[in-house]
């Protein structure tokens, strides 16, 4: 059923109150998952097992307990799936002609996440940028661009 009616969005102003998931599209999910996992500090669902054939996974963003945060939580999940490269990654190209990520996470230690970066060889663009506040930009080993941000 399709609704055709303006008023009808603003009747159910809080129909979406959250994200739960983000897909990622990657070419090894066993090689993505130890990077997302070194990288950003993402944890396997729990009872999950990281195996080489495995074509998808998800990953949580523990909280200051090392609890993952949950389905409902304020962090999304982030949902690797094995694709191919003609079904694209994530980015675009603005109209500046810059490369531009399409999601951003938020960190207490920018300067913290960026010497980790480098240490592990992370494709970073550039240096920590100031903007609305510090924020970096870097590449999975697939090529999907993110930021990160420190408010």
């Amino acid at each position: 059923m399709q609704i055709h009616e303006e008023t009808k969005s603003k009747e159910n102003i809080e129909d979406i109150i959250g994200m739960t998931c983000i897909y990622v599209p990657v070419s090894d999910v066993y090689k993505a998952v130890q990077w997302y996992e070194a990288n950003l500090g993402c944890k396997l669902r729990a009872g999950d097992k990281l195996e080489p054939d495995m074509t998808g996974a998800i990953l949580r963003f523990p909280d200051r307990n090392g609890k993952p945060h949950g389905p409902t939580g304020p962090v999304p999940a982030i949902f690797l799936l094995e694709s191919r490269p003609e079904g694209g990654r994530l980015g675009f190209t603005g109209n500046d002609g810059k490369r531009k990520a399409v999601g951003c996470f938020i960190t207490p230690r920018i300067q913290d996440l960026f010497n980790r970066f480098k240490e592990n060889g992370v494709n970073i663009e550039g240096d920590i940028r100031i903007t609305c506040g510090p924020n970096l930009q870097f590449y999975d080993p697939d090529g999907n661009m993110w930021e990160v941000w420190q408010p």
